[in-house]
């Protein structure tokens, strides 16, 4: 069992160490490379795979936390995805678990910016390693699975083999993608409902089980991720700038 504990201690002074923050300018490079991730055409079809996971393991830590049975995730190679959970089909539950999707990239976001302001931009990585652990036991399709293993293990190879300025870098741009990544599903689902009158999306979900109109979760959907890019910018630019 030694060689286990040394292991555990190992990983565990990792998590906990404090990582100076980078200088303004590698702050500034990570903002630009997490929009270019998100602006440019040919780079979004490959992140948004990003935003999917985060988005379908917000429903299903939605559903566990209110009570529901969760029953498994999928992740397509559209970039789509499906949670299933168990439970009431009605209340409070069920409209967290709807909620919670579009919302998730950009309260990860929000977790990440907390993490980097407390100097732990390993313990950012492996939080979020231990969340793709728990995600992966849920995944219930080979093309999920392999993104999710393929996202884990880069995590894992930058939080264990890279120097420490490149995963304070690595962790920022995380932090900058999520935010930024946060609100352009939200932009291309008002503009589906616009052009096509898409009637299966979580804002109509939503709409159903509120009886509130859908255009308003979606507002509620690009407020959220909106102030959540706002904050978290200001805090990352506010600290680097310090």
């Amino acid at each position: 069992m030694e060689p286990v504990t040394a292991v555990v201690r190992d990983v565990w002074d990792r998590a906990m160490a404090v990582q100076p923050a980078p200088s303004p300018g590698v702050v500034a490079l990570t903002a630009l490379a997490a929009a270019m991730l998100v602006l440019a055409p040919g780079a979004w079809p490959v992140s948004r795979h990003v935003v999917t996971i985060v988005h379908e393991g917000a429903h299903g830590l939605a559903a566990w936390a209110t009570g529901r049975q969760l029953t498994g995730i999928r992740l397509h190679s559209d970039t789509s995805g499906v949670t299933v959970s168990r439970g009431r089909p009605r209340g409070a539950g069920m409209v967290l678990t709807a909620a919670a999707g579009y919302l998730g990239p950009a309260g990860l976001g929000l977790l990440a910016v907390w993490l980097l302001g407390v100097g732990r931009a390993v313990g950012l990585l492996w939080v979020l390693l231990l969340l793709l652990t728990l995600l992966l036991v849920q995944i219930r399709n080979w093309f999920g699975l392999w993104s999710v293993l393929v996202s884990a293990v880069a995590v894992f190879a930058v939080s264990w083999w890279l120097p420490p300025g490149s995963q304070s870098a690595f962790a920022y741009l995380v932090a900058w993608f999520l935010l930024l990544a946060a609100p352009r599903p939200v932009l291309e689902l008002a503009a589906q409902r616009w052009r096509h009158g898409v009637s299966d999306s979580d804002a109509d979900q939503l709409a159903r089980l509120t009886g509130l109109p859908a255009p308003l979760w979606v507002g509620v959907f690009l407020v959220g991720t909106g102030g959540a890019l706002c904050l978290g910018a200001w805090v990352l630019l506010s600290a680097a700038l310090r």
